[in-house]
């Protein structure tokens, strides 16, 4: 299920068809886990017979999902799904774990490891519900995510600019090495201009992703193929957001190498520039919503060149 790539069928495929065949054979995995785990849950021995068919109907019932999901074609969209495939591995994964639980447990009474496992593939089962039904919606599912991300990597940061001078004051201090007298704590006001745009780099950051995601909600759409590869390109691109946020904001804690900022920042604002790109030419961009793409590539713009000016003397 990891690896393999779904087949294409040569029967037309059936969204709704889909969904129905995947959420039955999910429902039909936990009801195998119960009955495994309810055979196991203290003496007598459960006869060798008995054992041969309940091995029979789990390994049917997992060989039922993986089936299922290989139904899926690739051109109903990548970011649709990696969710789908994320959510089946759980579901063979969890009930490896149950069947390894019962094989190592001694049969007096059903075991706390035992309960946990058999609620792990419940749980695993129940997320069938929850998945995106198409490609529109689990791009947004997945932006959504991104934005989350961003919205903490920003709060921590402007959490450790109001803290003062002291990013790490929340820190307690050792009494053998004394108050913390190592400037390598503190941020100089030549750092503090610099953190001024890197800040503004991160808020585009978040409003790229905020207005990206309100777009797909309310123009993307997953009828074409067309429609369907532009939204994984977004997708694809905006996943390499929040790491290269993390990876900005990791380098603005002092003791700041200001050089190590600047090429953290161009990163970003490369990656913030190329989401803004393909949302303009993509169908989730009519011409009434171009105007907040060139705003923001502007302020991309804008925060990069303070950033580059700031850190002339360390080229």
């Amino acid at each position: 299920v990891t690896e393999g790539e779904p087949g294409e069928s040569r029967e037309p495929f059936e969204l709704p068809r889909f969904w129905d065949a995947l959420g039955q054979t999910f429902k039909v995995t936990s009801q195998e886990a119960t009955k495994l785990s309810l055979a196991f849950s203290g003496p007598p021995l459960t006869s060798a017979e008995d054992c041969r068919k309940l091995s029979e109907d789990v390994q049917n019932a997992i060989l039922a999902v993986a089936t299922v999901y290989y139904w899926l074609p690739k051109g109903q969209g990548t970011t649709l799904r990696k969710m789908i495939r994320d959510a089946t591995t759980e579901v063979v994964e969890g009930m490896i774990q149950l069947t390894e639980t019962i094989l190592s447990a001694p049969l007096e009474s059903l075991s706390q490891e035992q309960l946990i496992s058999t609620g792990g593939v419940w749980e695993a089962c129940e997320q069938v519900s929850n998945l995106p039904r198409d490609n529109q919606a689990a791009v947004a599912s997945a932006l959504s995510t991104c934005l989350g991300v961003v919205k903490d990597a920003l709060e921590e940061m402007e959490h450790a600019l109001v803290e003062g001078q002291d990013p790490y004051s929340d820190i307690m201090e050792d009494e053998e090495l004394g108050f913390r007298g190592n400037r390598d704590t503190y941020w100089s006001e030549a750092d503090r201009k610099l953190l001024s745009s890197c800040m503004g780099l991160m808020k585009a950051s978040k409003a790229c992703l905020k207005k990206v995601l309100g777009v797909v909600k309310a123009y993307g759409k997953a009828d074409s193929p067309e429609q369907i590869a532009q939204l994984d390109d977004l997708a694809d691109i905006a996943n390499e957001i929040s790491p290269s946020v993390d990876e900005l904001a990791l380098s603005m804690y002092p003791p700041m190498n200001q050089l190590a900022v600047r090429l953290n920042a161009a990163k970003l604002a490369s990656v913030l520039k190329k989401v803004l790109e393909i949302t303009k030419t993509s169908h989730v961009c009519p011409p009434s919503e171009e105007g907040w793409v060139q705003f923001l590539t502007g302020a991309v713009d804008h925060n990069m060149n303070k950033i580059k000016n700031f850190t002339q003397g360390q080229l």
